[in-house]
């Protein structure tokens, strides 16, 4: 566990949540605020996530 570098879980995370927002997005008859609400979510967890990983450089 030593091994992944610090940024590289909430982004993956954040890939994910992202990817879940944009098709509960697509769906027809999902509430589109919760949807939006979860894509952003996603998002704002990929961008911290590679500022970690762009300060954190060895």
């Amino acid at each position: 566990m030593k091994n992944i570098r610090e940024g590289l879980i909430p982004t993956v995370l954040g890939s994910a949540v992202t990817a879940t927002g944009y098709a509960m997005k697509q769906k027809i008859g999902t509430n589109k605020m919760l949807a939006n609400t979860i894509f952003g979510f996603g998002l704002a967890h990929i961008v911290l996530g590679a500022i970690d990983l762009v300060e954190h450089r060895k």
